[in-house]
């Protein structure tokens, strides 16, 4: 079987176990969604999800998040951990929307790269999930599974992206990229896996799983 005859069945099994894909992240738009992304770093959505709508009460927009003292932000956002960080990246990120682009998130990785606490890998979920520009953010859950299917060779997360992008259709890689990270949390796991029982492991799992 050649990797793109496994990344097709590999398609088909999770279209047909996600053919929905909401974005796990509550936002509103590109602002909130970026927001978001940057406190979902080492944090569940779910926590996340529970905190927004306190911050956003106070500001849901980048004019609003600037008037705000640094200790408000850390002070609403603390659950997700790593607010002083945090805090202080959606205040300056904010302040640079302003003065820079009229209050507008930016549709292009080289800008949004260049806000402070915003990477490669957030930027591409704004640019996917915002602005839907063909793009496969890879976390450490999407990194983990692309290794355990056989997909890339795990070295790191910059790696798996190219060998995923390199493997599947441009095309699918906005809806692809969540069904992953569905399937991993419902099938897949870190810990508490089961190989024989998995989908996808089950038939294309590196053979280190089963030992």
């Amino acid at each position: 079987m050649t990797m793109q005859e496994k990344a097709a069945d590999i398609m088909q099994i999770l279209d047909e176990l996600y053919p929905e894909t909401p974005i796990p992240l509550s936002h509103q738009d590109p602002y909130t969604l970026l927001v978001a992304v940057l406190l979902s770093a080492q944090c569940t959505d779910e926590r996340v999800n529970k905190v927004t709508p306190f911050l956003f009460a106070k500001a849901d927009n980048p004019f609003d998040m600037a008037k705000l003292e640094v200790e408000q932000i850390k002070d609403i956002i603390r659950p997700c951990g790593l607010s002083p960080r945090k805090s202080q990246a959606i205040s300056s990120l904010s302040q640079i929307l302003v003065d820079k682009f009229e209050g507008r998130v930016p549709d292009n990785f080289e800008d949004l790269e260049a806000l402070p606490g915003v990477g490669h890998k957030t930027a591409s979920v704004v640019m996917s999930q915002a602005f839907g520009v063909p793009a496969f953010p890879v976390d450490t859950h999407i990194h983990r599974l692309a290794w355990r299917w056989g997909l890339s060779d795990g070295k790191n997360v910059e790696k798996t992206e190219a060998d995923l992008k390199s493997i599947f259709p441009r095309d699918t890689w906005n809806k692809l990229h969540l069904q992953i990270i569905y399937f991993g949390r419902g099938y897949c796991p870190a810990r508490g896996h089961n190989p024989s029982q998995c989908p996808i492991c089950s038939k294309y799992g590196r053979a280190e799983l089963f030992q």
